[in-house]
């Protein structure tokens, strides 16, 4: 499995495609193809077909698909600025930590 250095929760901005620019917060990983989910962003109409038995109301819905992780760069929390990860090992605690201003990136949604 791919190791990635965006997980869910991170804050990002899309730096590339036709959502260039536009910030969101990662909903879902897929480190396996390489793709996030990020809410608001890359959105596309599907139809779909309601179910009875699931209370599924049938319709048009918006649907946020994922897109390739090259695509997006992490918006630090403090100096808000896309940055790269780094990586910092204190005795046993390893954290990811922001390349311009040097503080400890932390996932703000841990579920």
């Amino acid at each position: 499995m791919a190791m990635l250095e965006i997980r869910k929760g991170d804050e990002v901005l899309v730096i590339a495609g036709k959502d260039r620019g536009k910030q969101g917060r990662v909903t879902e990983v897929r480190p396996v193809q390489r793709r996030v989910v990020i809410e608001g962003v890359n959105m596309a109409k599907r139809h779909r077909k309601g179910n009875p038995s699931k209370r599924e109301q049938a319709g048009i819905i918006d649907l946020a698909l994922p897109m390739d992780v090259s695509k997006v760069m992490v918006l630090c929390p403090h100096c808000h600025k896309p940055t790269r990860i780094a990586h910092r090992i204190e005795g046993d605690v390893k954290e990811r930590v922001c390349k311009h201003c040097g503080e400890a990136i932390v996932v703000a949604d841990k579920e």
